[in-house]
């Protein structure tokens, strides 16, 4: 259960900066020990991931302390907080979110040589200067944290957009995803606890605000990929009468089915945007520090694949029924490409049988 959110400031936020602080302190000692037992790791796999870990670690905590303190700094002078939604204090506020993606992201290109390469339509001078006078909303596969920042990383660093993210509400448990998620605009989902219509209303809101040089991000699963989500997923739709969506998300092995509702209020409330579809492989077993450990990718190029729906194009006025199709007809493009680029030849998530296995047929 998350704490109450002055809780969150004054208790929890204080205990990691002390944390953080207690080990950046004894770095250098655990350098060593990550060397020494990196030796041993190395005449076995080659990988040093001790030595990797710590080193991206010390990165990571350095990163967090300078973000609260420089969020501190920005609550003192906005006139402790009475300003902080204002325009300028909220220029100030992706500023320091860019700062602290940026350096999450070199300090994995130093101790992992994580490189990222993303596959998009190239576009003249014109379509380009055209398209960044829209706001758009991106609709991505969810595959843990690390592909998340990642993609909101492209879009604040590379786009130059200001994201929105519509996220899980236990992510405030990390202060500086807390401060900056409510400073900002941005939706946190609590856990079975928001009914659907007050979830989508929240996006809705979202998306009128967005901007020309505005994102708001979704990732219409829901959840990250695991086989037992991924059954459910099936049978939830077997259960309400759509076993033709059922047998589509039985053929998605890498996907669990997409849930419209969230989706399709967004691009219902902006008219205007794009929609732009995101898929990604190479980082999708990361979801905790130890899969961090186990798992993290040494000298391997991620690869993502954008695609970008011209907002004449979206079927903002088709039914229903025809809206879903649109969207899963999307997702299995992107289990498609998935499946075609996941890295090093890695096998296929979902080895398991479905619930109900049938013969899904993808969609052109």
């Amino acid at each position: 259960m998350l704490p109450p959110r002055l809780v969150r400031r004054l208790v929890l936020a204080p205990m990691v900066i002390v944390l953080a602080l207690g080990l950046i302190v004894l770095s250098p000692l655990l350098l060593v020990l990550a060397l020494l037992f990196g030796l041993a790791g190395l005449l076995r796999a080659g990988r040093m991931r001790n030595l990797r870990l710590v080193s991206f670690l010390v990165i990571g905590l350095a990163a967090e302390i300078v973000t609260l303190v420089l969020l501190f700094g920005l609550w003192v002078v906005s006139g402790f907080g009475g300003r902080l939604h204002t325009a300028p204090y909220q220029s100030r506020h992706y500023r320091v979110v860019r700062w602290f993606l940026d350096a999450l992201y070199r300090g994995a290109e130093r101790t992992y040589g994580l490189r990222v390469c993303v596959e998009e339509p190239t576009l003249t001078g014109s379509e380009l200067a055209s398209r960044l006078t829209r706001p758009v909303i991106v609709l991505s596969r969810h595959a843990g944290p690390g592909d998340s920042l990642l993609l909101v990383h492209q879009l604040l660093s590379v786009y130059g957009r200001r994201p929105r993210v519509v996220m899980k509400a236990s992510l405030q448990f990390d202060p500086s995803l807390d401060v900056l998620g409510n400073r900002l605009p941005n939706v946190f989902v609590k856990h079975r606890q928001s009914g659907e219509s007050i979830f989508t209303e929240q996006i809705s809101r979202l998306a009128r605000g967005l901007g020309p040089d505005s994102a708001l991000v979704i990732f219409p699963e829901g959840a990250n990929w695991t086989p037992g989500r991924w059954r459910r997923g099936i049978r939830r739709l077997e259960h309400a009468g759509r076993r033709d969506l059922a047998a589509r998300a039985a053929s998605m092995p890498n996907l669990l089915p997409p849930r419209p509702g969230g989706a399709w209020a967004a691009i219902e409330a902006c008219p205007d945007a794009d929609v732009i579809f995101v898929a990604h492989a190479g980082l999708d077993t990361i979801s905790s520090v130890g899969d961090v450990w186990r798992r993290f990718p040494v000298d391997q190029v991620i690869r993502a694949r954008w695609w970008r729906v011209p907002a004449d194009l979206v079927p903002r006025e088709a039914g229903h029924e025809a809206r879903v199709q649109w969207l899963f007809g999307w997702w299995e493009c992107i289990d498609d490409w998935i499946t075609e680029n996941r890295p090093g030849g890695a096998p296929l998530p979902a080895a398991v049988a479905a619930p109900d296995p049938v013969a899904g047929e993808a969609e052109g």
